[in-house]
């Protein structure tokens, strides 16, 4: 792992002068693929390129806009990635996370991490919401390797508990109110950029894994290292290869997501209120 705190740094010093002010936030937001829709929902919004912000990546991927946007939702101070940055756009991952240090540096205290996935678990469907309990990372990469910066967090986080469980339990009481529950899963995260063949989702299924994808498994590790607390969902866009008769594209991945966006927004609604 590099020193970032240089880096985070200057990216607080470019955001500070775009926006006119010192730049806060109680909460973050990381949106994926098809997700970024949910940025442009958040009030009194202001929009910074990443290209304007040391540290910040290019977006590459289509669905990921490449801004960070400042905000309210549900009356909490908000900062939204509109898009995020993965390893197999030829980035290192530690500087995938320098986000997720900047928001601490912020004032950021729980951040929701967001998805598309595939699904392994027969039993969900394209277009489920679910929440990331725990994780299995196959990309055989860890953004925190390398000399630690004991001013970010120490040099061996604990990952005994990838959600925090007080606020996913308050988030369920609230929508045991609507009569709603939430699915919870497990996530194993590959390098990308390949669909995964039908044998390795086969093995993920015998290994415990209900959902598979390319992101978010380092910037739950860049949570737990630094202390912001996270809140994984992923978003079902696609089952995974072999569990249908049917070859996998993005353009899927975009078209289930655009269709449950309404559903989406409520949920997201219903985690940032429910955190206390």
């Amino acid at each position: 792992m590099k020193h970032l705190s240089g880096v985070v740094d200057s990216g607080i010093k470019a955001v500070r002068e775009a926006l006119g002010r010192a730049p806060s936030a109680k909460l973050g937001l990381i949106l994926g693929s098809g997700l970024g829709f949910m940025a442009e929902r958040l009030e009194k919004a202001v929009k910074i390129p990443y290209q304007k912000i040391p540290g910040f990546l290019a977006s590459t991927a289509i669905g990921h806009e490449g801004n960070l946007v400042f905000g309210e939702l549900s009356g909490v101070a908000v900062v939204a990635m509109q898009g995020r940055f993965h390893c197999y756009e030829g980035y290192d991952p530690s500087d995938i996370i320098t986000p997720v240090y900047l928001m601490k540096r912020i004032g950021v205290e729980g951040l929701i991490i967001t998805n598309a996935s595939g699904g392994i678990n027969t039993d969900y469907r394209a277009g489920d919401l679910i929440v990331i309990q725990d994780i299995i990372n196959f990309s055989f990469q860890n953004p925190l390797v390398g000399e630690n910066d004991e001013n970010i967090g120490p040099r061996f986080p604990d990952m005994s508990t990838v959600l925090d469980m007080e606020w996913f339990e308050r988030v369920k009481g609230r929508l045991k109110e609507k009569n709603k529950e939430l699915k919870t899963g497990t996530y194993v995260y590959t390098l990308g950029p390949m669909y995964e063949t039908p044998a390795e989702i086969r093995a993920f299924r015998y290994l415990g894994a209900d959902l598979v994808g390319m992101s978010t498994v380092p910037e739950l590790i860049a949570c737990r290292h630094c202390g912001i607390r996270p809140f994984g969902i992923s978003c079902v866009t696609n089952m995974a290869a072999g569990v249908l008769p049917q070859k996998l594209s993005h353009q899927e991945v975009m078209d289930t997501a655009n269709r449950v966006k309404d559903t989406f927004a409520n949920l997201v609604k219903v985690v940032v209120e429910s955190y206390a």
